[in-house]
Protein backbone atom coordinates (compact mmCIF):
# COMPACT_ATOMS: atom_id res chain seq x y z
CA UNK A 1 0.00 0.00 0.00
CA UNK A 2 3.31 2.29 0.38
CA UNK A 3 3.34 2.23 -3.11
CA UNK A 4 -0.01 3.48 -4.02
CA UNK A 5 0.33 6.24 -1.06
CA UNK A 6 2.88 8.06 -2.44
CA UNK A 7 1.07 7.94 -6.06
CA UNK A 8 -1.87 9.04 -4.81
CA UNK A 9 0.28 12.16 -3.28
CA UNK A 10 2.69 12.76 -6.03
CA UNK A 11 -0.32 12.75 -8.37
CA UNK A 12 -2.71 15.57 -6.77
CA UNK A 13 0.05 17.49 -5.96
CA UNK A 14 1.23 17.42 -9.86
CA UNK A 15 -2.57 17.83 -10.96
CA UNK A 16 -2.65 14.57 -12.40
CA UNK A 17 -5.43 12.43 -12.69
CA UNK A 18 -5.20 8.73 -10.79
CA UNK A 19 -8.71 6.47 -9.58
CA UNK A 20 -7.32 4.17 -6.62
CA UNK A 21 -10.23 1.33 -5.98
CA UNK A 22 -11.19 -2.01 -4.80
CA UNK A 23 -13.90 -4.23 -5.40
CA UNK A 24 -16.95 -5.83 -2.69
CA UNK A 25 -15.50 -8.48 -0.64
CA UNK A 26 -11.86 -7.86 -1.83
CA UNK A 27 -8.67 -6.97 0.05
CA UNK A 28 -6.95 -6.19 -3.25
CA UNK A 29 -6.53 -2.40 -3.98
CA UNK A 30 -6.53 -1.12 -8.03
CA UNK A 31 -5.30 2.17 -9.41
CA UNK A 32 -4.83 3.51 -12.57
CA UNK A 33 -2.39 6.65 -12.65
CA UNK A 34 -2.67 8.66 -15.70
CA UNK A 35 0.87 10.17 -17.30
CA UNK A 36 -0.41 13.47 -18.23
CA UNK A 37 -3.52 15.48 -17.28
CA UNK A 38 -5.79 15.46 -20.78
CA UNK A 39 -9.19 15.06 -20.65
CA UNK A 40 -10.34 11.81 -21.95
CA UNK A 41 -14.31 11.83 -22.84
CA UNK A 42 -16.64 9.36 -24.24
CA UNK A 43 -19.69 9.55 -25.98
CA UNK A 44 -21.06 7.20 -27.56
CA UNK A 45 -18.94 3.78 -27.49
CA UNK A 46 -17.06 1.97 -25.05
CA UNK A 47 -14.46 0.81 -27.01
CA UNK A 48 -11.09 1.72 -24.99
CA UNK A 49 -9.55 0.52 -21.82
CA UNK A 50 -10.16 1.78 -18.57
CA UNK A 51 -12.33 3.51 -15.99
CA UNK A 52 -14.76 5.39 -16.39
CA UNK A 53 -16.67 8.20 -14.57
CA UNK A 54 -20.29 9.04 -15.65
CA UNK A 55 -22.34 11.88 -14.62
CA UNK A 56 -26.25 12.04 -13.60
CA UNK A 57 -27.30 13.62 -16.90
CA UNK A 58 -25.34 14.32 -19.46
CA UNK A 59 -25.04 18.27 -19.81
CA UNK A 60 -21.49 16.58 -17.91
CA UNK A 61 -18.51 14.55 -19.25
CA UNK A 62 -17.90 11.42 -19.02
CA UNK A 63 -14.14 10.88 -18.37
CA UNK A 64 -12.12 7.54 -18.82
CA UNK A 65 -9.06 7.31 -17.07
CA UNK A 66 -7.54 4.81 -20.02
CA UNK A 67 -5.49 1.62 -19.11
CA UNK A 68 -2.78 2.29 -21.97
CA UNK A 69 -2.05 5.92 -20.91
CA UNK A 70 -1.50 4.97 -17.23
CA UNK A 71 0.87 3.13 -15.00
CA UNK A 72 -1.19 -0.02 -13.60
CA UNK A 73 -0.73 -0.71 -9.77
CA UNK A 74 -2.00 -3.62 -7.63
CA UNK A 75 -1.11 -4.41 -3.91
CA UNK A 76 -3.17 -5.68 -0.79
CA UNK A 77 -5.22 -4.03 1.86
CA UNK A 78 -3.23 -3.86 5.12
CA UNK A 79 -5.68 -4.25 8.24
CA UNK A 80 -5.22 -1.99 11.05
CA UNK A 81 -7.11 -0.44 13.85
CA UNK A 82 -8.78 3.03 12.26
CA UNK A 83 -10.53 5.93 14.30
CA UNK A 84 -13.86 6.92 12.65
CA UNK A 85 -14.96 10.58 13.03
CA UNK A 86 -18.37 10.74 14.91
CA UNK A 87 -19.25 13.96 13.55
CA UNK A 88 -22.94 14.48 12.65
CA UNK A 89 -24.77 17.33 10.98
CA UNK A 90 -25.88 19.21 14.02
CA UNK A 91 -25.74 22.05 12.42
CA UNK A 92 -28.24 21.29 9.36
CA UNK A 93 -30.24 24.09 9.27
CA UNK A 94 -34.04 23.96 8.82
CA UNK A 95 -34.59 25.70 6.24
CA UNK A 96 -32.84 22.61 4.83
CA UNK A 97 -34.97 20.31 6.09
CA UNK A 98 -38.27 22.20 5.17
CA UNK A 99 -36.71 22.57 1.62
CA UNK A 100 -36.64 18.87 1.14
CA UNK A 101 -39.75 17.64 3.00
CA UNK A 102 -41.37 19.98 0.57
CA UNK A 103 -39.71 19.17 -2.26
CA UNK A 104 -40.85 14.99 -0.81
CA UNK A 105 -44.50 16.22 -0.39
CA UNK A 106 -44.32 17.47 -4.31
CA UNK A 107 -42.89 14.26 -5.75
CA UNK A 108 -45.59 12.59 -3.68
CA UNK A 109 -48.51 15.16 -4.88
CA UNK A 110 -46.93 14.15 -8.51
CA UNK A 111 -47.35 10.42 -7.94
CA UNK A 112 -50.73 10.61 -6.71
CA UNK A 113 -51.38 13.04 -9.84
CA UNK A 114 -50.17 9.81 -12.15
CA UNK A 115 -47.19 11.30 -13.26
CA UNK A 116 -45.12 8.49 -12.26
CA UNK A 117 -45.18 5.38 -10.04
CA UNK A 118 -41.44 6.44 -8.69
CA UNK A 119 -38.86 9.48 -8.24
CA UNK A 120 -35.55 9.61 -6.45
CA UNK A 121 -34.92 12.88 -4.68
CA UNK A 122 -31.76 13.88 -3.23
CA UNK A 123 -30.06 16.91 -1.51
CA UNK A 124 -26.57 17.68 -0.64
CA UNK A 125 -24.90 18.57 2.44
CA UNK A 126 -21.59 21.25 2.96
CA UNK A 127 -19.12 20.89 5.77
CA UNK A 128 -16.52 23.41 6.20
CA UNK A 129 -13.17 23.69 7.38
CA UNK A 130 -12.67 19.86 6.12
CA UNK A 131 -8.99 18.69 6.23
CA UNK A 132 -8.78 15.49 4.11
CA UNK A 133 -5.61 13.33 4.08
CA UNK A 134 -6.82 11.36 0.66
CA UNK A 135 -5.19 7.95 1.45
CA UNK A 136 -6.16 8.28 5.12
CA UNK A 137 -9.90 8.72 3.69
CA UNK A 138 -9.78 5.99 1.69
CA UNK A 139 -8.60 3.78 3.95
CA UNK A 140 -11.28 4.32 6.61
CA UNK A 141 -13.58 3.81 3.98
CA UNK A 142 -11.69 0.92 2.60
CA UNK A 143 -11.60 -0.95 6.23
CA UNK A 144 -15.65 0.34 7.18
CA UNK A 145 -17.32 -0.87 4.07
CA UNK A 146 -15.23 -3.65 2.88
CA UNK A 147 -18.41 -5.47 0.90
CA UNK A 148 -18.95 -2.11 -1.11
CA UNK A 149 -17.02 -0.90 -4.00
CA UNK A 150 -14.79 1.79 -2.29
CA UNK A 151 -12.53 4.65 -4.40
CA UNK A 152 -11.08 7.78 -5.04
CA UNK A 153 -11.07 9.47 -8.25
CA UNK A 154 -9.42 12.66 -8.89
CA UNK A 155 -8.96 14.57 -11.92
CA UNK A 156 -7.77 18.36 -12.36
CA UNK A 157 -10.75 19.28 -14.75
CA UNK A 158 -13.30 17.37 -12.77
CA UNK A 159 -12.31 17.58 -8.81
CA UNK A 160 -11.87 14.87 -6.07
CA UNK A 161 -14.36 12.35 -5.41
CA UNK A 162 -14.64 9.55 -2.48
CA UNK A 163 -17.30 6.95 -2.51
CA UNK A 164 -18.65 3.62 -0.92
CA UNK A 165 -21.12 2.18 -2.99
CA UNK A 166 -23.58 -0.54 -2.58
CA UNK A 167 -24.70 -1.18 -5.64
CA UNK A 168 -23.57 -2.53 -9.02
CA UNK A 169 -24.82 -0.71 -12.03
CA UNK A 170 -23.60 -3.60 -14.81
CA UNK A 171 -21.05 -7.04 -14.78
CA UNK A 172 -20.10 -8.32 -17.66
CA UNK A 173 -17.88 -11.19 -18.37
CA UNK A 174 -17.96 -13.33 -21.48
CA UNK A 175 -21.27 -12.03 -22.39
CA UNK A 176 -22.44 -13.22 -19.43
CA UNK A 177 -23.95 -10.12 -17.29
CA UNK A 178 -25.37 -9.42 -13.85
CA UNK A 179 -27.25 -6.70 -12.19
CA UNK A 180 -29.25 -5.55 -9.40
CA UNK A 181 -32.42 -4.02 -8.18
CA UNK A 182 -31.40 -2.58 -5.04
CA UNK A 183 -33.91 -0.41 -2.66
CA UNK A 184 -35.57 -0.03 0.48
CA UNK A 185 -33.42 1.64 2.94
CA UNK A 186 -34.29 1.37 6.72
CA UNK A 187 -30.80 1.83 9.71
CA UNK A 188 -29.23 -1.39 10.47
CA UNK A 189 -29.97 -2.97 14.26
CA UNK A 190 -27.54 -5.22 15.94
CA UNK A 191 -29.64 -8.68 16.91
CA UNK A 192 -32.77 -7.49 15.31
CA UNK A 193 -34.72 -8.92 12.22
CA UNK A 194 -35.49 -6.17 9.50
CA UNK A 195 -39.30 -5.60 9.04
CA UNK A 196 -39.91 -3.96 5.69
CA UNK A 197 -42.92 -2.18 5.13
CA UNK A 198 -45.31 -2.21 2.07
CA UNK A 199 -43.57 1.31 0.25
CA UNK A 200 -39.94 -0.58 0.50
CA UNK A 201 -41.20 -3.76 -0.86
CA UNK A 202 -43.16 -1.72 -3.55
CA UNK A 203 -39.82 0.54 -4.29
CA UNK A 204 -37.66 -2.58 -4.60
CA UNK A 205 -40.33 -4.92 -7.23
CA UNK A 206 -40.66 -1.13 -9.08
CA UNK A 207 -37.24 -1.44 -9.37
CA UNK A 208 -36.53 -5.05 -10.10
CA UNK A 209 -39.58 -4.96 -12.86
CA UNK A 210 -38.30 -2.49 -14.84
CA UNK A 211 -34.94 -4.21 -15.28
CA UNK A 212 -36.61 -6.95 -16.33
CA UNK A 213 -38.47 -5.46 -18.80
CA UNK A 214 -35.40 -3.66 -19.94
CA UNK A 215 -33.13 -6.62 -20.25
CA UNK A 216 -35.21 -8.95 -21.75
CA UNK A 217 -34.61 -6.76 -25.31
CA UNK A 218 -30.89 -8.08 -24.36
CA UNK A 219 -31.28 -11.60 -23.36
CA UNK A 220 -33.96 -14.43 -23.68
CA UNK A 221 -32.47 -16.21 -20.37
CA UNK A 222 -32.83 -13.95 -17.74
CA UNK A 223 -32.73 -15.62 -14.03
CA UNK A 224 -33.84 -13.27 -10.76
CA UNK A 225 -32.21 -14.38 -7.26
CA UNK A 226 -34.85 -14.19 -4.36
CA UNK A 227 -34.71 -10.84 -2.44
CA UNK A 228 -32.86 -10.55 0.32
CA UNK A 229 -31.71 -7.98 2.89
CA UNK A 230 -27.95 -6.88 2.71
CA UNK A 231 -25.98 -4.46 5.05
CA UNK A 232 -24.48 -1.61 3.59
CA UNK A 233 -22.40 0.12 6.77
CA UNK A 234 -25.01 1.19 8.94
CA UNK A 235 -27.56 0.82 6.41
CA UNK A 236 -29.91 -2.35 5.15
CA UNK A 237 -31.54 -2.54 1.57
CA UNK A 238 -33.19 -4.95 -0.54
CA UNK A 239 -31.50 -7.07 -3.32
CA UNK A 240 -32.59 -8.96 -6.25
CA UNK A 241 -29.73 -10.01 -8.96
CA UNK A 242 -31.06 -10.22 -11.97
CA UNK A 243 -28.71 -12.43 -14.37
CA UNK A 244 -28.53 -13.35 -18.37
CA UNK A 245 -26.71 -13.86 -21.31
CA UNK A 246 -26.27 -10.83 -23.88
CA UNK A 247 -27.26 -11.56 -27.65
CA UNK A 248 -24.20 -9.81 -28.70
CA UNK A 249 -20.85 -8.30 -27.20
CA UNK A 250 -19.41 -5.29 -28.62
CA UNK A 251 -18.42 -2.04 -27.57
CA UNK A 252 -21.86 -0.16 -29.25
CA UNK A 253 -23.82 -2.81 -27.75
CA UNK A 254 -22.23 -2.27 -24.05
CA UNK A 255 -22.61 1.29 -24.20
CA UNK A 256 -26.30 0.85 -25.17
CA UNK A 257 -26.52 -1.57 -22.63
CA UNK A 258 -24.98 0.98 -20.10
CA UNK A 259 -27.43 3.67 -21.74
CA UNK A 260 -30.71 1.86 -21.01
CA UNK A 261 -29.69 0.91 -17.36
CA UNK A 262 -28.72 4.30 -16.36
CA UNK A 263 -29.97 5.88 -14.58
CA UNK A 264 -31.48 3.10 -12.81
CA UNK A 265 -35.44 3.81 -11.00
CA UNK A 266 -33.03 2.75 -7.86
CA UNK A 267 -31.68 6.68 -8.17
CA UNK A 268 -33.99 8.25 -10.80
CA UNK A 269 -37.78 6.65 -10.56
CA UNK A 270 -40.34 5.27 -13.04
CA UNK A 271 -40.82 6.01 -15.84
CA UNK A 272 -37.36 7.19 -16.20
CA UNK A 273 -37.89 10.04 -18.30
CA UNK A 274 -40.84 11.46 -16.73
CA UNK A 275 -38.84 11.16 -12.97
CA UNK A 276 -35.39 12.44 -14.49
CA UNK A 277 -37.17 15.86 -16.03
CA UNK A 278 -38.82 15.96 -12.59
CA UNK A 279 -35.50 15.99 -10.60
CA UNK A 280 -34.14 18.35 -13.37
CA UNK A 281 -36.88 20.70 -12.54
CA UNK A 282 -37.16 20.49 -8.81
CA UNK A 283 -33.96 19.61 -7.05
CA UNK A 284 -32.28 22.91 -6.61
CA UNK A 285 -28.89 21.99 -7.36
CA UNK A 286 -26.78 20.25 -9.85
CA UNK A 287 -26.33 16.05 -8.98
CA UNK A 288 -22.88 16.36 -10.68
CA UNK A 289 -21.36 12.70 -10.83
CA UNK A 290 -23.81 11.30 -7.61
CA UNK A 291 -25.93 8.95 -9.02
CA UNK A 292 -24.30 8.69 -11.97
CA UNK A 293 -21.66 5.26 -12.67
CA UNK A 294 -17.75 4.38 -12.33
CA UNK A 295 -15.89 1.56 -12.97
CA UNK A 296 -14.21 -0.87 -15.28
CA UNK A 297 -14.57 -1.12 -18.49
CA UNK A 298 -12.78 -3.73 -21.45
CA UNK A 299 -10.46 -4.87 -18.57
CA UNK A 300 -11.59 -8.29 -18.21
CA UNK A 301 -9.97 -11.07 -19.94
CA UNK A 302 -12.14 -10.96 -22.94
CA UNK A 303 -12.94 -7.22 -24.56
CA UNK A 304 -16.31 -5.96 -23.67
CA UNK A 305 -16.43 -6.79 -20.27
CA UNK A 306 -17.27 -4.36 -17.44
CA UNK A 307 -17.77 -4.02 -13.97
CA UNK A 308 -19.41 -0.45 -13.13
CA UNK A 309 -20.88 0.59 -10.05
CA UNK A 310 -23.66 2.99 -9.11
CA UNK A 311 -22.06 6.53 -7.44
CA UNK A 312 -23.92 6.49 -4.18
CA UNK A 313 -22.38 7.11 -0.36
CA UNK A 314 -20.53 9.74 -2.46
CA UNK A 315 -18.73 13.40 -1.08
CA UNK A 316 -16.81 15.79 -3.23
CA UNK A 317 -14.07 17.92 -1.93
CA UNK A 318 -13.77 21.40 -3.53
CA UNK A 319 -10.13 23.13 -1.14
CA UNK A 320 -11.67 22.44 2.71
CA UNK A 321 -15.24 21.88 1.81
CA UNK A 322 -17.16 18.42 2.20
CA UNK A 323 -19.94 17.93 -0.60
CA UNK A 324 -22.32 14.68 0.78
CA UNK A 325 -24.58 13.67 -1.29
CA UNK A 326 -27.91 11.81 -0.13
CA UNK A 327 -31.17 10.83 -1.26
CA UNK A 328 -34.38 7.89 -1.20
CA UNK A 329 -36.82 6.97 -2.96
CA UNK A 330 -40.27 8.74 -3.27
CA UNK A 331 -43.80 6.15 -3.83
CA UNK A 332 -46.82 7.13 -2.62
CA UNK A 333 -46.79 5.63 0.51
CA UNK A 334 -43.55 7.78 1.55
CA UNK A 335 -43.53 9.76 4.90
CA UNK A 336 -41.68 13.26 4.31
CA UNK A 337 -39.92 13.20 7.87
CA UNK A 338 -39.12 9.49 7.42
CA UNK A 339 -37.52 10.19 4.00
CA UNK A 340 -36.14 13.37 5.87
CA UNK A 341 -34.25 10.99 8.49
CA UNK A 342 -33.26 8.49 5.87
CA UNK A 343 -30.71 11.27 4.09
CA UNK A 344 -29.55 11.78 7.63
CA UNK A 345 -28.93 8.55 7.97
CA UNK A 346 -27.10 8.13 5.05
CA UNK A 347 -24.88 11.27 5.44
CA UNK A 348 -23.55 9.90 8.17
CA UNK A 349 -21.34 7.27 6.30
CA UNK A 350 -18.85 9.77 4.66
CA UNK A 351 -19.40 12.11 7.95
CA UNK A 352 -17.74 8.77 10.00
CA UNK A 353 -14.37 9.10 7.46
CA UNK A 354 -13.70 12.82 7.22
Amino acid sequence: MNNIQQKITTHYQNDLPFVVYNKPNSTTVFGLFQKDNHLHKITNKFDRKGFVFAPFHSDLTTVLIPFEDSEFVISELATKAINKSQRHFQNTSNSSKETHIHLVKKGIEAIENDAFKKVVLSRKEEVSNVEIDIFETYEKLLQSYPNAFVYVWFHPAIGLWFGATPETLLNIENKCFTTMALAGTQVYKENETPNWNQKEIEEQQFVTDYLVTKLSHFSKDLKLSETETVKAGSLLHLRTEVQGRLKNSNGDSLFGLVDLLHPTPAVCGLPKETAKQFILDNEDYNRSYYTGFLGEINMGISNNDAQLFVNLRCMEIKKNKAIIYVGGGITKESDPQKEWEETIAKSNIMLSVI
